[in-house]
């Protein structure tokens, strides 16, 4: 679901690779214990019922997958500057980069639209008639974001800031839940809700700053990759003590209060929109997931290839687990299963989908740069 960083295999970035190969994997368990446990929360929002557990498991199952939307914004953010430049580097003007960032993004709500939510609606749950999902939010911070790729990296690290508290601030309390008229585009915009006619779960400018705060890490990679990394990791740790430190004080930064003082209390936070603990907690996690992964040696990297092969198709990827674990749920659990039984299904769906990823690599790896193929 992000901008490939290089147009090439040898230029690729193998942590970034990684990482977003990770997430996939864990966005697969997510969707799989969705169509086929059929025992997905109800969503972290931040008014009306919130998520309860009452075991480890199903939480840690859910916890896990946290990581896997600002991940991708990330990400694609991180993709966009590294795509910008090596087009650059192909003799691409900027207009050309931004028709394609254009396209690209128009392309990935067009997919949710038309394709994805079909598949949605084929799941266990009512769902509404039109529903903003994550490729809607990404196509659309796509968009936004390519009028910013001359930025500097200064201005895109303020600006991150500025969104991050700003969005915060204008988070409504969660008593306002159901009292606050579903305006579609504020809906669009900054607020997750709805009804059954619309509803949202990634209102655009909440995730747009963890792209542009991807876009200034691109710039850090095109100066000095390690130094990168190693800002990563004590970025990570500071967005960790961060995390700890609003929930702790169990204020500003959190939407809404935890429900009581267990550990899980403690790390069951708000998702839609992703309040500033959610960020702190899940990217402190994958910059430091994302420092690992430049550090590791050739065997690591040898045996982590099933994720790089993942990490370099994830639109592909995104369109088939989804409805690969749907046709699965229908056709070989259509009352659920238990939530362990559901992990052979996760594993299996993951077998299937790798040779499809690997095959579809190689066929667009053979298009040339400005190929409508390089879209998907």
């Amino acid at each position: 679901m992000s901008v490939p960083p290089e147009p090439t295999t040898e230029g690729r970035l193998f942590p970034l690779d990684a990482v977003r190969g990770l997430i996939i994997a864990f966005m697969a368990l997510d969707h799989a214990n969705y169509f086929i446990a059929r025992a997905h929360s109800s969503g972290e929002h931040w008014g009306g019922p919130f998520p309860a557990y009452t075991a480890a498991l199903p939480f840690l199952t859910r916890l896990v997958t946290h990581l896997c939307a600002p991940g991708f914004f990330f990400l694609m953010g991180a993709g966009i500057t590294l795509f910008a430049e090596a087009r650059r580097r192909h003799g691409w003007k900027d207009h050309r980069i931004l028709l394609h960032l254009w396209a690209r993004g128009a392309l990935l709500i067009a997919l949710q639209l038309l394709v994805v939510n079909p598949i949605w609606k084929a799941g266990p749950e009512v769902f509404p008639i039109t529903y903003i999902g994550v490729l809607v939010a990404l196509g659309g911070t796509m968009i936004l974001a390519g009028l910013l790729i001359r930025m500097n990296g200064t201005a895109l690290v303020l600006l991150t800031l500025t969104m991050l508290i700003g969005t915060e601030l204008l988070h409504p309390s969660p008593d306002q839940w159901g009292t606050l008229n579903n305006d579609p585009w504020n809906l669009v915009l900054l607020r997750s809700g709805g009804d059954g006619t619309l509803w949202s779960n990634y209102p655009l400018l909440p995730w747009l700053e963890l792209v542009l705060f991807g876009m200034s890490f691109g710039r850090w990679l095109l100066v000095e990759g390690q130094r990168a990394y190693a800002r990563g990791l004590w970025l990570g740790v500071t967005l960790l003590a961060a995390f700890a430190a609003i929930r702790y004080l169990d204020g500003f930064g959190n939407i809404r209060p935890r429900a009581g003082d267990t550990w899980i209390d403690f790390l069951n936070v708000v998702k839609y929109p992703p309040s500033l603990a959610f960020t702190s907690l899940t990217m402190g996690t994958n910059l430091i997931i994302l420092w690992g992964f430049s550090r590791v040696n050739e065997r690591v990297k040898t045996l982590s290839q099933p994720l790089v092969v993942f990490g370099r198709e994830p639109l592909f990827l995104y369109v088939t687990h989804l409805a690969l674990y749907m046709l699965l749920g229908h056709m070989l659990a259509p009352s659920g299963t238990s939530l362990p039984g559901m992990f052979p299904y996760w594993l299996a769906g993951l077998t299937l989908l790798y040779p499809l990823a690997l095959y579809y690599g190689y066929f667009k790896r053979e298009k040339p740069a400005g190929s409508a193929w390089r879209l998907l």
